[in-house]
């Protein structure tokens, strides 16, 4: 006879760990724009060190911030981690696997991977509380690099999607809504006389009020076609976006991190198109001292660095990539704190003044906003500054452009773009 042996199933910590909850903790960790420091690091700008966030040894010290702030770490541990505990080893020890079994449950799960010339995880001797020797595990740590996967980023595009929904009281999206009206399923207009080809959603009460008002109250009502009424549903239609994004040394100076926010508000665009507008488009441009096209895979490792702003430079790279694609509509985004301070000349050289603003800068940006026009393509501009000379310049260009103009904050940053994207159709022109 076979025979089963059970024995009591002794839980781990991380059994009892939302692993989802601490991801959106890490955002701002995982989303690094710079703010604090990294492979841009100008001692002359001044943000904060040279610190590596991308090793596991950064990664560990911000699981434990999440687990802090989480409220998720028990009162020996919480004890431990402040000094007053009594150095208790097993404790320790347990803080340490505990770390290491977080690293591995993301790898497993597919939200990060890591890069080293050992596939092993460091052992389960980290050094938590910084005191004593630094060991061989620590400095592995240190070695092994973590990168966001896709999976990674569209979560975190999730939730920030769904925190920027939930704060303008939407709980879903539909799509683009426009002026223009047809015949749909959903009505959201008055109704109209049908009319051949249209959808055959009819207006029961206004066609049975057209054929009463024809031929008096009576039983059968004969229905004729000019009695029949459709409800109208606002037109959907596709776009185009792309997105400019400043990465100028300004957004993360001045003791606030202004370009995390707009990395993920470009994540959560990124999940919204891809999930509830399939035949939309998301291209994302950065713009410092030169302007770049970046892979929407690539966004998460974007940072800042010690540039100036060639806004001429970003703007007639955001046109090139909208003039080829076939959309109902095409826009720029453009999220910026600062006053163009930079141009490419012809010869290819980087032209820049960052003192007042210049004639010359100013005079090829408004060029190449008067090139979008042109082309039909709106330009809605979200200023992170409120400088009188910005809101000069913002103005200046909503108006050539014909396009909006919003002074925000990073808090409500989110909401606005989210709001203006899903709400610039409706608006009806004279």
């Amino acid at each position: 006879m076979r025979f089963t042996t059970y024995t009591k199933y002794k839980g781990k910590w991380l059994d009892a760990l939302n692993l989802e909850a601490l991801l959106e903790h890490l955002s701002d960790f995982l989303l690094d724009g710079g703010f604090a420091g990294g492979p841009h690091y100008h001692p002359y700008w001044g943000w904060s060190g040279v610190e590596d966030t991308k090793s596991t040894d950064a990664l560990k010290n911000a699981l434990l911030r999440a687990l802090l702030e989480s409220g998720e770490l028990t009162p020996e541990m919480l004890e431990e981690l402040r000094g007053e505990g009594e150095g208790d080893e097993e404790v320790q020890r347990r803080i340490a696997e505990l770390l290491d079994d977080l690293i591995q449950r993301m790898v497993e799960e597919g939200y990060i991977n890591l890069e080293t010339g050992s596939p092993q995880i460091p052992g389960a001797t980290y050094d938590v509380t910084g005191q004593g020797k630094i060991d061989e595990a620590k400095q592995a740590a240190q070695q092994v690099q973590f990168n966001l996967t896709q999976k990674g980023m569209d979560f975190l595009g999730y939730r920030a999607l769904k925190g920027l929904l939930s704060a303008i009281g939407k709980s879903s999206a539909g799509s683009h809504d426009t002026p223009h009206l047809s015949t749909g399923v959903e009505a959201e207009a008055a109704s109209k006389p049908y009319e051949f080809g249209d959808t055959l959603n009819l207006d029961i009460p206004a066609t049975l009020k057209n054929a009463i008002e024809r031929q008096g109250l009576q039983v059968p009502i004969d229905l004729d076609y000019g009695d029949l009424m459709v409800h109208q549903a606002e037109y959907r239609s596709s776009c185009a976006t792309v997105l400019l994004l400043d990465i100028s040394h300004s957004m993360v100076l001045y003791g606030e991190d202004r370009f995390t926010p707009a990395k993920r508000v470009a994540l959560a665009m990124s999940h919204m198109i891809r999930t509830q507008y399939p035949g939309d488009t998301l291209r994302v441009v950065t713009f410092g001292d030169r302007a770049q096209e970046i892979p929407l895979s690539q966004l998460a490792k974007a940072q800042v660095g010690p540039f100036h702003t060639n806004t001429a430079e970003g703007l007639e790279i955001a046109r090139r990539i909208l003039a080829s694609q076939k959309k109902d509509m095409r826009q720029i985004i453009m999220i910026t704190d600062g006053k163009p301070s930079a141009m490419t000349l012809p010869d290819g050289r980087v032209y820049t003044n960052s003192g007042a603003l210049d004639p010359a800068i100013l005079r090829r940006t408004f060029q190449e906003v008067g090139a979008c026009r042109k082309a039909g393509i709106l330009i809605n501009t979200f200023m992170l500054a409120r400088d009188p000379y910005l809101v000069q310049f913002v103005q200046k260009v909503s108006e050539i452009a014909r396009g909006k103009a919003y002074f925000t904050t990073t808090m409500t940053l989110g909401e606005y773009i989210m709001m203006d994207f899903m709400r610039n159709k409706r608006r009806r022109v004279s």
